[in-house]
This record gives structure tokens, C-alpha cells and sequence, in this order.
């Protein structure tokens, strides 16, 4: 009898302890910002402002790749560069997954792209 109850106890215990577990979150990977949603070939939305301290939680919603970097595209060319203040960006994507960029503690306009689909620019104005 009390071999019984001794190991419903245990299996109980276990089992909290497998449930708790499971709630944990790492925040260390959570964005203090919105959202940038990536679709197959480009950036859903183009811009997009936030305030100083904040970063940017990039999301790939489909299952094209992405290698996201500082700079931009001009016309057909890949213009990489680090504007002065801005956080190193890069980036790597395999579908269906997010990153946080930043955080973005100097106030400008920044530019990040993907150097994978030409056109794919996302500007990250900072207040």
C-alpha cells in the first residue's frame, strides 16, 4: 500500500516538474519592440519606427531563407555598410523562424537587407 501511494507521489512530482518546465521562456531572446514580418522575397512592411532602446523582432513567415545585413540594395546592387550608431546586423534565416535585431540605442535611420533577394530593404527609423 505504501509503495503505491509512495509512487503516485513520485510520478505527481515528476510530472509537475516536466509541466513547469515547459512554461519556461528565455527573455533574452524577446524583442523590446514590434514585429517585421518577412514574406518569401521581401520585407512585408518597408519601414518601421521605434524608440530608442528598442529592437526589432524579424520574422520569417514563410520557408525561404534570409541572411539579413547592414546596408542596402540600389537598384541591382548590394550596398553593405555601418551607418555610426547602428547595431551590427547579421542575420540568418531558414524559414518559419524569428531573431530580435538591435537593440537600436542611437536615434537615426538605419538599413538593413537581405542579401539573398535583391530589392529586400527595410529601413529602422529610430526616435
Amino acid at each position: 500500500m505504501y509503495k503505491k501511494v509512495l509512487l503516485v507521489t513520485v510520478v505527481f512530482g515528476l510530472l509537475t516538474i516536466l509541466f513547469a518546465a515547459c512554461t519556461i521562456r528565455d527573455s533574452s531572446q524577446a524583442a523590446a519592440g514590434p514585429a517585421v514580418h518577412m514574406g518569401g522575397a521581401d520585407f512585408l512592411q518597408k519601414s518601421v519606427t521605434i524608440k530608442k532602446g528598442d529592437s526589432v523582432n524579424l520574422v520569417d513567415d514563410s520557408t525561404s531563407p534570409h541572411i539579413i545585413v547592414n546596408g542596402s540594395w540600389v537598384g541591382s546592387t548590394q550596398k553593405p555598410a555601418q551607418e555610426p550608431g547602428a547595431p551590427t546586423v547579421k542575420l540568418q534565416f531558414n524559414g518559419n523562424d524569428s531573431a530580435p535585431m538591435g537593440p537600436f540605442n542611437t536615434a537615426g535611420t538605419f538599413h538593413v537587407y537581405c542579401t539573398i533577394h535583391q530589392g529586400m530593404n527595410l529601413e529602422v527609423i529610430v526616435q
